[in-house]
Formats: structure tokens, C-alpha cells, sequence
């Protein structure tokens, strides 16, 4: 079993299990097999800041859905939102849109998945999850700003087996998990694996319309895997998966739950945001998990993901070639009430991306280098209307309003290289580079839509630009006697894009009004210093991993919603200047005996703007703001954890395993960008409890748990409303109570 967390894995894994080249490695002691530097390589050999869980470790702490990460993973924020938004080190991006990117990117068997909506339902039959902190422009390209996460199915193998894993908790909450692996032939093994997740809305509607928030979630998927090895040399995966999604999604709350004092900044003298603290009046978990506004009508997500993939690894002695090659489509169907129940509102979408990359490595003697080519497209066709806006202004006869976006293209295409060469013994450097190119467009309007069928259209939104960037990476590691360490300069890039909006030109249609640097943004960049050490003792009873960084955050892409410029209920996005990072990162894993594991925990960030001065117009002045030294969103200054693993043998009749884990993190800033409100969340900790029964070899378990003891409801994301509507906050899971059992033969 892995008992460790953080950076640290305590079980061995199958090099033919990790590896994305034919390329094997060894295994020692209490370390595992990962492929962040795209080949095979110790953890504890890996020069660069990361996380490694494996499945096994995922099922003991009841990891189900890429959320709880946060509590796994150093600097590291998932939160829902219009689906996943992950924060790493205070690094971030909060458009979900059609046309909008993440600053971290989202991975499975090392395939970018651009959607935030399609990440969730990839989380069941994990081998291991890789979550790499700090820019990887280099191997992974584009929108690897902050990092990335990067889930590895487990591969079929060449033996028969059936596993099932269950758990039931609190608010209904159902996961469940069948697999079924067999080899078919010698060379041929196939793996198919099916999961049931989900549960109730943590939020209660009581407006009394008769509309339930139940389920939150309920999702279906099924993966079919097939692995063929003709030779020691040759693999081919081909990996194919289908979901469906459905639940009402309702998680958020009125924002005066927690901040009743809050409002929009109207000091036309002020320096700094307004400030909105929680005041909840001693009311329970339950009551600020509630919302008094009617829903109108019933919402629900009625989503559909499917895709395939390929992953063939030739050995070709010194040299290997790999190529990875993939296509997906999302279709979403959904109604949801906007504005604190003031509209009805209906998404549309279809989306499909491909993407392929081609690989060459050589490694023989001091030398290791790999060069190779990728491609990316992605398009898509929304449609998302708010219906009856007669409160946003619009005329008597007006049936809906909103975006019809059809198409929206995005398309990349890089080249990259990356060397390391071992200068002395376990001396080594590394440098490496990727050129990338970024080309997006878009054909669509901005429309309302009357009683008599009639459209109006009150906006064009065409637009295309194109973006390129060369990235880069250096470092230098050493593998000494304690362990490993190591230095690096590493630069991230994402591509810009543009807003809703045409350009005014002589000639060109009247509703097109904007100038280009009104419609458009530009790319964001981050450049990366690190010193970092993985230290054990010679048996592994102590290891330490510790990180010392430094970023230098040019171009902030920061999201918004409100009405700007006339453009009515819409998202603006635009560069925030600069921002400076700094943190360090502690880890430490303890066996002081056979039966007792510890983990311990510490972080410290310093994540601020440098130069940024955002502005609100007060009355019929414009008030502008130095936001210098002002926080990043969901950055606290402060976090760490401890843990503690008993495990008592029971000889012939298994084992049982104790498990106590602590969560800390100090208070955090969300700024409303649109208002100029800071939402401060409070310091707060959380405590997860766990008690495992193991039979002999691990044959079949059953435990019992709670996540959460303290029930903090912790805020992720606030807002204070638009058109005269209360805003909404969303939150971290209550607290939960819950049984889980499974069985393998």
C-alpha cells in the first residue's frame, strides 16, 4: 500500500505501468517510477518540484474527484467552478469559457483535456497522479503556466483480475468502481473499468418553489483499455472512454451568508479594494449552505464526454520513438437560474479537439535528449442564452439574450528539444527549448431574440489573432550521497485571445466599435527560479523534500463579469502588468517503526501583484487603484499539514490501519475585479479521520471515515452581483461521514 502523501510515494511501481517510452527504470527502497520529464525516472530522481500519488494511496484516502487534491498537494488549489479551476502556487486563470485557457493544464496519459467541465470524470482506476508545480513550457508547451496535473490510467496487465471498490457518505454520496482486466493472448491484455460518482447538493434550496438542488452530481463512465506487446520493445495503449453527466451543479449561496456587510468600493479617495470579512452570526454549516432563491425552473446538467487515444513506444536501442494521438468530443445540454434567481438561463455546446505529438529520445552514456513535434486543435459551437431579461434592460418583447459562438477555433503547433548531459559522475545539466504557435478565432454575436421570433443583433464578436512564443528551460542537479539536488530557470507561456467584440473599421459594420487593444489580450509569461533538494536517509526511514522559489509573472490574465462599455451581461478579460512570487515548500516523511508513518507539512507564499492599477468608475469619476503588493486570489501566506499512519497486524487475519490527518492554511484574499471588494477567507483547519481493515494480500477491505470534522465551510470563489442581483459564493465540501469496501481477486 502507499501510506505516504505530498511528494512522497512508499510503494514500488511497474516501470511498464509509467513509463511513455519503452525505457525502463529501476526501483529501490521506498520510491516509484514517474514520467514528468516524459521517460522513466525515480521520483527521488526527478530534478523538479512535484507530487506523485499512487492509486492504491488514492483509494486509503477516499480521492475520488481531482478537489481533494488540495488537501494532498503543496500550493495547490481545485476548485468548481463552470467545472475544475486549479491554482498552483498562486497561479491561476478563472475563464471557463469557450475561448478561455487555464494557466494549469489538465492531463490524462499525458493528453491535454482543454474543457475545465470534461476533468472529473477521468478520476476512477488511477495508477498514479502526477501534479508538477511551476511552468512546464518546455516538454508540455502552452498553458502550463502554474504547472499541471497529469492522471495515469492504470494499463492493462497480463493477468486475470476483478476488482471492485465502493463508498457511501454523507448527502447521498454513492462512488463505485468495477474492473475487470484479462489477457486475451500472450502479446494482448485488455482492461475495462466502470464508475458511478455521485451525490447531493451540499446546498439547500428553501424559497419554497418546490425546485430540489438534488443530485449535485451523477455521473457515468466506462474505459476500455487494450495493451498490445508484441515485443519487449514495442507497446501500443489504446484507451477509450465515454461519460455522461448529469445533476444540477447547484453549489453556490448568497454572498451575504457569509459577508453581509459587503459592497462595492464608492471612496473616490481610496487606495485599496473595499473590504468584505465574514460574519455568519453563530449560524450552522447547514444554514450558510442554503439559498433563498427560487430556481424558476429545475436545472440540470445533461453533459456527454467521449474521446480515444493511442499511445505506441517503439525501442530502437539507443534510440525510442513515441507517439501519443488523440480525439475527443464534449456536448453539454444545460439549464441553470443566473443573477440570485432573477433568469432562467440554457447552454448549448458542442466541442472536439485532436491533438498529436511525436516523440524521439536517445539515451546512451552521459548523454539523454529528447526532440519532437505537437499539434492541437480545438473547435467548438455554443449557444448561451439568459431568458425573459427584461430586468437587464431589454424591451417588453424580449424572449432571451446571449452569445450564439459558432465556430470558435484554437489550434498550436510547437517543436521542442531537451538535453541533459552528465558532465561528472551524477553531475548532470539540462537545457531545453519549444517554439510554439498559437492561432484562435472566433465567428459569432451578441443577440436578443423577441416573442415574435425575431433576432436583434446588438454586437458581431469576430475575431482572430495569432500568437507565438519560444519558452525555455535550464537547470543543473546532482545526485549526492543525501540525495538529490538541484537548480533550475524554467518560462511558461499562455496565448492570448480576445473579448466579445469586432474591430471598428471604415466601412466596417456599426456594431463593430472596438479598437484592438480594447478587444483584444495578450499572452501571459512567467519565468521560474528554483533550488530544491530530495533528501533521504539509506533506508528511507527519513526523507525530505524541500523547494525555494522565485517567479517573475508578467501579463496576468484576469477574468471578470459585468457590464463594460455598453457590452450588457458579459466577461472581460485583460493583463494585469506584473506579479512577483515567492514561496518555499517543505516536506517530511518519518518511519520511526514498522507500523507508524508520518507526514509533515510546510509552506509559506508570498504571492502579490508588482504593478497592476485596476479602475471603477464612483458616480462620474474614475478611481483607479495601485495594486502593488496587493495578494493574488487564493494565496494564503501560510499552509501545511500532518498526518499519521497506525498500522496494527493482525497476523493471519489481516491488518488495520489508523489514519489522523491535519489541514491548516492561514486567511486568503478573493477579489471581485468588477466591484473592488476583497473577500477575505478566514484561517482554518481540518481534520480528516480513517480506519482501514486489510485482509490477508490485500484480497478485500472495508473501513470507515470523515473528512471535514470540524465542518468548516470554506469560501473558494465570492462575487458581489450584477444588474441589481445579491452575488454568490462557492465553497469547500462540509463535513462528511462514510463507509467504503473493496475487493480484488
Amino acid at each position: 500500500m502507499i501510506l505516504g502523501a505530498g511528494a512522497i510515494a512508499t510503494t514500488t511501481a511497474r516501470a511498464q505501468d509509467a513509463a511513455d517510452t519503452p525505457q525502463t527504470a529501476a526501483v529501490t527502497g521506498d520510491d516509484i517510477i514517474v514520467t514528468a520529464t516524459r521517460q522513466a525516472t525515480l521520483l527521488s530522481k526527478t530534478p523538479i518540484a512535484m507530487t506523485a500519488i499512487g492509486g492504491d494511496k488514492l483509494l486509503e484516502q477516499g480521492v475520488s474527484n481531482p478537489t481533494q487534491l488540495t488537501d494532498q498537494v503543496p500550493n495547490v488549489s481545485i476548485v468548481r467552478g463552470a467545472g475544475m479551476q486549479i491554482t498552483i502556487r498562486g497561479v491561476t486563470s478563472t475563464d471557463s469559457t469557450e475561448k478561455g485557457d487555464p494557466s494549469a493544464a489538465f492531463m490524462v496519459n499525458g493528453v491535454y483535456l482543454a474543457r475545465p467541465q470534461s476533468m472529473e470524470v477521468s478520476f476512477f482506476d488511477i495508477a498514479r497522479v502526477e501534479v508538477l508545480r511551476g511552468p512546464q513550457g518546455t516538454l508540455y508547451g502552452r498553458n502550463t503556466t502554474a504547472g499541471l496535473i497529469n492522471a495515469i490510467t492504470t494499463r492493462p496487465e497480463p493477468t486475470f483480475e476483478v476488482r471492485g471498490d465502493a463508498s457511501y457518505q454523507s448527502y447521498n454520496g454513492l462512488n463505485v468502481t468495477g474492473i475487470v482486466n484479462a489477457p486475451l493472448t500472450d502479446t494482448l491484455a485488455v482492461r475495462v473499468a466502470a464508475n458511478l460518482d455521485r451525490y447531493d447538493s451540499y446546498v439547500t434550496n428553501t424559497s419554497g418553489d418546490g425546485y430540489s438542488t438534488d443530485p449535485f452530481k451523477n455521473n457515468q463512465s466506462v474505459r476500455l483499455s487494450a495493451l498490445y506487446t508484441p515485443t519487449e520493445a514495442i507497446s501500443l495503449l489504446v484507451v477509450g472512454d465515454y461519460s455522461k453527466q448529469k445533476g444540477t451543479r447547484i453549489g453556490g449561496v448568497p454572498t451575504l451568508n457569509f459577508y453581509p456587510d459587503a459592497a462595492p468600493l464608492t471612496d473616490t479617495s481610496a487606495t485599496e479594494p473595499a473590504r468584505a470579512y465574514q460574519h455568519t452570526g453563530g449560524a450552522s454549516s447547514k444554514d450558510l449552505r442554503s439559498t433563498p432563491y427560487a430556481q424558476l425552473w429545475k436545472p440540470f446538467v445533461n453533459d456527454d464526454d467521449k474521446g480515444v487515444m493511442a499511445d505506441l513506444s517503439i525501442g530502437l536501442g539507443d534510440f525510442s520513438v513515441a507517439y501519443v494521438g488523440s480525439y475527443r468530443e464534449t456536448n453539454r445540454d444545460e439549464h441553470s437560474t443566473i443573477l440570485a434567481g432573477l433568469n432562467r438561463a440554457t447552454y448549448d455546446g458542442h466541442f472536439w479537439q485532436t491533438s498529436q505529438e511525436l516523440r524521439l529520445a536517445y539515451d546512451h552514456g552521459p548523454l539523454k535528449v529528447q526532440v519532437g513535434g505537437y499539434y492541437f486543435k480545438e473547435k467548438s459551437g455554443i449557444a448561451f442564452f439568459i431568458l425573459d431579461p427584461q430586468d437587464l434592460g431589454f424591451p417588453d418583447d424580449a424572449a432571451q439574450y446571449g452569445f450564439p459562438q459558432d465556430p470558435t477555433i484554437a489550434v498550436n503547433k510547437s517543436v521542442f528539444g531537451q538535453a541533459t548531459y552528465e558532465i561528472l559522475p551524477d553531475l548532470r545539466l539540462t537545457a531545453g527549448a519549444r517554439y510554439s504557435h498559437d492561432d484562435k478565432s472566433r465567428v459569432g454575436q451578441t443577440v436578443y431574440d423577441t416573442t415574435d421570433g425575431d433576432r436583434v443583433v446588438l454586437q458581431i464578436n469576430n475575431a482572430e489573432r495569432s500568437f507565438s512564443k519560444v519558452t525555455w528551460r535550464a537547470g543543473v542537479d546532482y545526485d549526492s550521497p543525501v540525495g538529490l539536488i538541484y537548480a533550475s530557470v524554467a518560462t511558461g507561456y499562455k496565448a492570448g485571445g480576445f473579448n466579445d467584440g469586432c474591430i471598428a473599421a471604415e466601412g466596417a459594420s456599426s456594431l463593430c466599435v472596438y479598437t484592438a487593444d480594447e478587444l483584444y489580450y495578450k499572452p501571459e509569461t512567467l519565468t521560474a527560479y528554483e533550488l530544491g533538494v530530495k533528501l533521504h536517509t539509506a533506508d528511507n526511514a527519513l526523507r525530505v523534500n524541500a523547494s525555494l522559489f522565485h517567479y517573475d509573472y508578467n501579463g496576468l490574465q484576469l477574468s471578470q463579469v459585468g457590464d463594460f462599455g455598453g457590452c450588457g451581461y458579459c466577461q472581460l478579460t485583460t493583463n494585469a502588468g506584473k506579479a512577483k512570487v515567492d514561496g518555499v515548500e517543505l516536506e517530511g516523511f518519518l518511519r520511526p517503526s514498522s507500523n507508524l508513518q508520518v507526514e509533515l507539512g510546510f509552506n509559506w507564499l508570498n504571492a502579490r501583484y508588482d504593478e497592476y492599477y485596476p479602475s471603477k468608475v464612483v458616480g462620474d469619476e474614475e478611481v483607479v487603484l495601485d495594486f502593488h503588493d496587493h495578494p493574488l486570489d487564493r494565496s494564503p501566506r501560510v499552509s501545511g499539514r500532518v498526518g499519521a499512519t497506525w498500522t496494527i497486524a493482525l497476523g493471519d487475519h489481516g491488518e488495520l490501519n489508523a489514519n489522523a490527518t491535519l489541514n491548516y492554511s492561514a486567511k486568503y484574499t478573493m477579489t471581485d475585479l468588477a466591484n473592488l471588494i476583497d473577500f477575505i477567507q478566514p484561517a482554518y483547519t481540518k481534520t480528516d479521520l480513517a480506519l482501514t481493515w486489510s485482509a490477508p494480500e490485500n484480497r478485500f477491505y472495508i473501513g470507515a471515515y470523515v473528512y471535514n470534522l470540524e465542518n468548516k465551510v470554506v469560501i473558494t470563489a465570492a462575487g458581489y452581483g450584477n444588474f441589481g442581483a445579491d452575488g454568490g459564493v462557492t465553497f469547500m465540501d462540509p463535513r462528511r461521514f462514510g463507509v467504503r469496501g473493496g475487493f480484488k481477486f
